[in-house]
């Protein structure tokens, strides 16, 4: 499929821009929230394993519900689905920040929290993600969703050092209340949002046809089933990072929150980097190439994060995984998106989540239980093991180039209201 040379075209769709400004803040928020979260486990327990479970309680939910998230955003009204989504973890914010303010957390109410906020992710996302192409053309779809990304990682290369600076300055509960108040603005965004809802004239799917239609539709589907398997090995091995990235500031550079937000903000930057790089990379290279590259980067920070004990050192190795990480998913992502029709897409990009989230969960209880046996450092360099092997995967599990194949219904005029929902 071309590439075009510049996404910053699609700043001219008004919705799109409204959407993308609204999300930028939600995204800013949960990031405070995350180093909060990640920060605080380490004062209420000594457990390397909990440290890690933090990350697990995000990711658990999304591998758990989202087939279900998958089934509404092909069913109902995507708008009032994530319009849900965003209310409840706004109300699950506000009494995480008032728990934390009276002092009531304790390591597992912490995970359960964090929990909460990941259903409400979970739910949120299939829906965010097929939004996109009722936004945009099939044509601007690579661009929004590497917009996406540029978004969320432009916020992940500021919001976790302004979470260390505020978690340092003023504790978890006030980054806790940071959080609370993101929500806000893409509520309000989603609320005065009116896509166009075209009149249906075939009955709702029933729920038990709608979740048997979409893992036949996957399991049928060589293509997907490809992406979602190394998307299971990425997310299995390259969360490792993510999940020691506490203990390993905290034990082997002897840093605070602040050192652990900025290297978090090293991450986000590299990822910024990688959006930008996105289009010219699709254009030069095979998928396939592009993901090896991705999984090799990780490897080689990871080796660098376990054997460097530097600042410098590791901010650099956290650039090159935060580029591997945006380009690797955003590349998943697009060729889950333009090898499904319509009317399934909901529930493809859900089952691809659940791979990729599920191998996070896991990897981050792995990653934990190694760390807290024999190490952090130890750890990482195990993981670093795991991303050469998922590299070398795709020697015999390629991952398909995009395709020109089209495959909305033939007369779109005519059918869009059998097959689109917004």
């Amino acid at each position: 499929m071309p590439q075009s040379t510049s996404t910053l075209f699609l700043f001219r769709n008004q919705t799109f821009r409204m959407l993308w400004i609204a999300a930028l803040a939600s995204n800013f928020g949960g990031l405070v929230q995350a180093v909060g979260a990640a920060w605080m486990m380490t004062s209420l327990s000594d457990s390397q394993s909990m440290v890690a479970l933090v990350q697990s309680s995000v990711t658990l939910p999304i591998m758990i519900f989202s087939l279900l998230a998958g089934v509404f955003a092909d069913n109902f009204d995507r708008r009032k689905v994530m319009l849900i989504a965003q209310s409840f973890m706004l109300v699950v914010s506000i009494l995480l920040a008032f728990m934390a303010y009276e002092g009531w957390l304790t390591p597992w109410l912490l995970l359960a929290f964090t929990f909460m906020i990941g259903c409400g992710t979970a739910l949120h996302n299939p829906s965010w993600q097929a939004s996109m192409g009722d936004i945009v053309s099939r044509e601007e779809l690579s661009a929004a969703v590497s917009l996406n990304s540029m978004g969320f990682n432009l916020m992940r290369s500021i919001g976790p050092a302004a979470g260390g600076a505020i978690v340092a300055i003023a504790g978890a509960a006030a980054a806790f209340t940071v959080n609370a108040f993101s929500y806000v603005g893409i509520i309000t965004a989603l609320w005065h949002w009116k896509p166009a809802t075209p009149q249906r004239r075939l009955p709702r799917e029933r729920m038990g046809s709608a979740f048997s239609a979409g893992l036949r539709y996957v399991a049928m589907s060589p293509n997907l089933m490809k992406v979602i398997f190394r998307g299971f090995l990425f997310g299995l091995s390259a969360v490792a990072i993510l999940a020691l990235l506490p203990l390993i500031v905290r034990d082997l550079l002897q840093g605070g929150a602040f050192v652990y937000g900025v290297l978090l903000g090293c991450f986000g930057a590299g990822a910024v980097g990688g959006a930008l790089l996105n289009a010219h990379l699709r254009a030069r290279f095979q998928n396939e190439r592009i993901t090896r590259a991705a999984f090799l980067a990780f490897a080689v920070s990871s080796v660098t994060l376990a054997l460097g004990h530097h600042y410098v050192l590791s901010g650099i190795a956290l650039l090159l995984a935060g580029a591997g990480w945006v380009i690797a998913l955003s590349l998943f992502n697009v060729t889950i998106q333009l090898s499904t029709p319509r009317w399934v897409v909901g529930r493809a990009l859900a089952l691809y989540q659940t791979g990729v989230f599920g191998g996070m969960a896991g990897g981050s209880w792995v990653w934990g239980a190694i760390a807290e046996n024999f190490g952090a450092d130890r750890a990482m360099l195990v993981a670093a093991a795991f991303l050469i092997v998922g590299a070398l995967a795709g020697v015999s599990v390629p991952l398909p180039d995009f395709t020109e194949l089209n495959l909305n219904p033939l007369n779109p005029d005519n059918s869009r209201h059998l097959y689109d929902r917004p």
